[in-house]
């Protein structure tokens, strides 16, 4: 069986980009950061093959979160900061995880009546301060989150274009979706379904978010990342859900945004495992026009459709079928005025 990309929040090909910066220090930092993602995806691959083999059971039963202390290592999990029921510690990125990890528990639990990724209990394991070699015999601070198929891992970025990953609730979400879907349809990571793979984790880490706020539909942004990034006038976020392609535009460390927004536009090459981050950009937008139209809160109707999708896709389902599920269960599960918007949404995007 190939192997499979890490499902990281910065996509290969913005890092791919950081590698051809005519700043070195920009440069050198992201070729470590590929070789360190290509380190791990044998542990990705392994993980999306067999999930169960990598869950730990919460001694509870319920809610568990552990956060470690990785030290600027990549030997994770590293040392335990804070556990379950712990208080604060002096360490903000500590606390982000453990909160952000919490919020996404409850929003799965509240809203679906979902017990933890698996629906069993899951401990919530993440370590920060997650480091990758430089291959001088050091580390430096990773520029990036991902989710192993057991863990959280979160980096401290570079400084200059990356902040610290715990400090935005959508994208501890977005990872710990990663693992939701893994014990759902676990969508194969390459291609169409793939990149509804990505698609499911941007929703439900925008949705964790909007909950938490109390945001309705037309009042939020709709983008991904924002506060992992270093501000600046040419980016505003790693994602944009409703407007694809516009994230980041003539940046001059990053470039410019290369999700298409229509399926005229859609990706066919090989990079980023068969657009799986590129195209996610595409059922993005069906999403939000779809959640939009119906107002209010988001989660409530469109929400509750993309999770009972979830769990019914098989693993290579594509984004035709994605679209006449959703239209169904719509239908199915409310009334046909909601149906026929979720198909005037999917229209829009060419489906």
């Amino acid at each position: 069986m190939s192997r499979q990309p890490i499902q990281c929040i910065v996509p290969p090909y913005m890092v791919e980009h950081l590698a051809r910066s005519e700043n070195p220090r920009i440069r050198e930092r992201a070729i470590v950061g590929l070789t360190h993602a290509a380190a791990v995806r044998a542990v990705r691959a392994f993980s999306q093959r067999m999930p169960t083999m990598m869950a730990t059971a919460s001694p509870s039963g319920r809610r568990h979160r552990l956060v470690y202390d990785a030290r600027k290592k990549d030997r994770l999990p590293g040392k335990l900061a804070r556990s379950e029921g712990d208080g604060k510690t002096l360490d903000p990125a500590v606390n982000e995880a453990y909160d952000f990890s919490g919020a996404t528990y409850d929003f799965f639990h509240e809203i679906f009546g979902r017990n933890s990724l698996d629906d069993a209990g899951m401990s919530l394991i993440s370590s920060v301060h997650v480091g990758e070699t430089d291959g001088l015999g050091g580390f430096q601070p990773m520029s990036n989150a991902f989710w192993d198929g057991g863990q959280m891992a979160y980096g401290d970025g570079d400084g200059e274009i990356f902040q610290r990953f715990t400090r935005s609730l959508d994208v501890v979400a977005h990872e710990l979706t990663h693992g939701v879907q893994a014990y759902a349809s676990n969508l194969v990571y390459r291609g169409q379904s793939g990149a509804l793979n990505e698609h499911f984790s941007d929703v439900f880490g925008a949705l964790v978010q909007q909950w938490q706020r109390g945001e309705t539909a037309d009042k939020a942004d709709w983008l991904i990342g924002t506060e992992v990034l270093v501000p600046a006038q040419t980016r505003r976020g790693i994602r944009d859900m409703e407007h694809p392609g516009t994230a980041y535009e003539n940046d001059p460390a990053l470039g410019t945004d290369p999700q298409p927004d229509h399926m005229k536009q859609i990706y066919t090459g090989p990079s980023d495992a068969g657009g799986v981050h590129i195209n996610s950009g595409i059922p993005n937008r069906a999403f939000v026009i779809f959640a939009k139209s119906l107002g209010g809160r988001a989660w409530e109707t469109a929400g509750k459709i993309w999770y009972e999708t979830l769990l019914q896709l098989s693993r290579t389902s594509q984004f035709g079928d994605m679209a006449k599920l959703t239209a169904q269960i719509a239908g199915d599960q409310f009334d046909a005025a909601t149906k026929k918007a979720v198909k005037a949404a999917w229209k829009k995007v060419g489906l």
